[in-house]
């Protein structure tokens, strides 16, 4: 029987399957514990080894070497770990690069480029990134997440979208307020005030229908709550929602879980899926009828992703179709 990832998305860019929370850590404290604890959940959330707020001025390679060192350890057991590095502007970003490549390239999840303004920007250090994989005799091309935070970034952020090796769009909600000069009041860098103030709204739209629209995964902002659970799932659910994003970050061990919980698509939606593609695999994908109800490749493409992110943020999946599916 033929897989539903060889059959229903050909000629078509699929939308990576990414963890539902991205965690950062910017000391070797955090990252150690951050590493223990996605040993113990398992692959459910991704870390990121920050570079750039996380290094002390002058010691920016020995943090990148830090953090490279942890990423190849074997406290890395799921190879679902990325790093931040210093943006375009900063003297030290292509020596971060240089680094996690050379000393940890192999396993290193992702890059995360932060505050280009524009897209030559985010183009000059994917150029440079493919440079050193090549000087370093990298045979793999490392995925490429952009931190859409300026004016320039949001004003061409389909064209950074659309750029081969990027992976991930995420939304910078802190310096994107601080970008306006005062014109968004503090109160947007929060909750409701970040889901509500139209230009934010604005903000996180256009990224996420950017993303989407060319098969890139939209990361939505922190929740600056850290301790009550409830209203960082309330964000997240809010973020999912109502503004399609799949993902989001997470600065706080607190925050993985109701972040993850929140992203999960309903069970019973679920369960239809399960029932959907093994009923579709079947036939060889083509038209079946379920609950009365005509289906087709144009369903199979959205049940088949619903199931994967049910997998991915670690769902108890129907046997059959984990056994199918995921075996």
């Amino acid at each position: 029987m033929r897989h539903p990832k060889n059959v229903l998305f050909a000629g078509e860019r699929r939308l990576p399957v990414l963890p539902a929370a991205d965690h950062y850590a910017g000391s070797e404290k955090l990252m150690k514990k951050a590493l223990q604890l996605q040993q113990e959940l398992g692959p459910i959330f991704d870390l990121t080894c920050d570079c750039e707020d996380g290094a002390h001025a002058g010691a920016e390679r020995q943090h990148a070497e830090m953090a490279a060192g942890l990423i190849h350890s074997a406290a890395n057991h799921f190879n679902r770990v990325g790093a931040r590095v210093h943006d375009v502007s900063h003297a030290h970003w292509r020596q971060d690069m240089e680094i996690l490549v050379a000393l940890a390239g192999q396993r290193l999840a992702f890059l995360t480029l932060p505050k280009p303004c524009g897209v030559a920007d985010v183009q000059t250090q994917i150029a440079a990134l493919r440079q050193i994989e090549k000087a370093c005799g990298l045979e793999r091309e490392i995925p490429v997440h952009v931190l859409i935070e300026t004016h320039g970034a949001l004003r061409e952020v389909w064209q950074i979208a659309a750029l081969p090796g990027v992976e991930s769009l995420d939304f910078g909600l802190m310096d994107f307020v601080s970008g306006h000069h005062g014109a968004i009041p503090g109160s947007a860098m929060k909750s409701p005030g970040q889901f509500e103030h139209p230009l934010v709204a604005r903000a996180k739209c256009e990224i996420s229908a950017a993303a989407l629209a060319c098969g890139v995964v939209p990361t939505h902002n922190v929740t600056t709550e850290l301790l009550d659970v409830d209203r960082i799932g309330n964000d997240a659910r809010r973020a999912r929602r109502e503004f399609g994003y799949l993902r989001m970050w997470s600065i706080h061990p607190n925050q993985i879980l109701p972040i993850i919980e929140a992203m999960r698509p309903d069970f019973s939606e679920v369960e239809t899926a399960a029932e959907i593609l093994i009923a579709a695999q079947d036939k060889d994908w083509g038209p079946i009828q379920h609950d009365g109800k005509l289906h087709d490749r144009a369903s199979y493409r959205y049940y088949w992703e619903l199931l994967e992110r049910a997998h991915v943020t670690g769902m108890a999946i129907p046997a059959a179709a984990e056994n199918r599916f995921f075996g």
